[in-house]
């Protein structure tokens, strides 16, 4: 473990001096309480509300050592289908025995979604179940599960990890992202993470931790709460390929293994190809039908044509262009379009990362 990511963690466990005094006693996550040395599942329920109620499946590895609480999160999508599969099978590859800390972990956070098979949001009241944190206990049914989230799963971690991957309309190609609020203890200690977790495209993005808006999303609420993040997406348009699963799986461990937790050896990335931010995104303007020219991971300059659109009985519509140079994050993976949905994303590649700046 390196010395930022070694007084990252150590700052956290002292500052939580309940989750120290537990070290050698159960922890519960939901109905899920695992003794040290094993593995317990569960659920948090979520009651009814002004909508129905759900549960959200939680399983919870307690080590026979002390040592951090790291949280696995994924399914806020419910069709990114491969963050799901690969935290569903990363639970077994955890042994309590051997293990230092404590890990949790929840594969499908949005069930509604994934039962339904609707992207992006919670088809129950349409909210983003990544864009509503820290929730509301009295809000909808994703407010309420998003407040539970935060009381059960953020407050106590040291560490969150967010899984992602290319949603049922993304052809997506596999990076993670380097989230940094300004802080350099933490900012350091999540580089640390990126660089262990094993992709070697990492898209930088600043964060300014005094935004009103900051924690929104899974990741900005453990940013400004402190913890050290790590966000990685891979999987496409509702593929379960074997090289992306074993991504997220193998990254996951890695993670596990630069925080000293399991034995591991661990090679971190030595030469990343650095994105900016989120990138640039091209957005539909009509309803109609998307024909792409190019495939994800292509490197692109501005104004090239990265596709066409036409209307439902084939008439040209448009060229769809690059809005600036760079990398095709992802790019639409199937032909339907409506209003507002995102064609392609363009991320303008970096020589180095820049040193933080509060965004405007």
């Amino acid at each position: 473990m390196s010395r930022a990511l070694r007084l990252t963690v150590a700052i956290q466990l002292l500052s939580a001096s309940t989750i120290v005094a537990q070290q050698t006693t159960p922890f519960t996550v939901g109905s899920a309480t695992a003794a040290p040395g094993t593995t317990a599942y569960g659920a948090i329920a979520i009651p009814s509300g002004s909508d129905s109620a759900t549960q959200i499946a939680v399983a919870v590895i307690r080590g026979e050592k002390p040592g951090p609480v790291v949280a696995f999160v994924a399914g806020s999508h419910g069709t990114e289908y491969t963050s799901i599969i690969a935290m569903q099978k990363l639970i077994s590859r955890i042994d309590g025995r051997t293990l230092a800390g404590t890990v949790i972990v929840l594969p499908l956070l949005n069930v509604a979604s994934f039962e339904t098979m609707t992207p992006h949001i919670n088809p129950i009241d349409r909210k983003g179940m990544n864009s509503s944190y820290p929730g509301d206990p009295n809000g909808t049914q994703t407010q309420r599960a998003l407040s539970e989230v935060t009381r059960q799963i953020v407050a106590p971690a040291n560490v969150v990890v967010d899984l992602h991957g290319g949603d049922l309309d993304e052809d997506l190609r596999s990076y993670s992202y380097w989230f940094r609020g300004g802080r350099a203890a933490q900012d350091s200690a999540g580089l640390e993470l990126a660089l262990a977790f094993g992709l070697d495209h990492i898209i930088v993005t600043d964060v300014d931790p005094g935004s009103p808006n900051a924690g929104r999303s899974l990741s900005g609420q453990a940013l400004v709460r402190g913890k050290t993040v790590l966000v990685a997406e891979a999987g496409r348009s509702g593929i379960v390929a074997p090289a992306d699963l074993a991504a997220l799986i193998d990254g996951s461990l890695n993670v596990l293994g630069a925080l000293e937790m399991i034995p591991r050896k661990v090679t971190h990335v030595q030469h990343p190809i650095w994105l900016a931010g989120a990138g640039a995104r091209v957005a539909a303007d009509s309803a109609g039908v998307f024909f792409p020219a190019i495939a994800r991971d292509t490197r692109v300059t501005k104004g090239q044509v990265l596709g066409h659109t036409t209307d439902f009985v084939g008439r040209t519509t448009g060229d769809i262009r690059a809005p600036v140079d760079g990398l095709v994050t992802f790019i639409r993976g199937v032909p339907s379009m409506w209003p507002r949905a995102t064609l392609v994303n363009v991320a303008p590649i970096l020589e180095k990362p820049a040193p933080w700046v509060a965004p405007k």
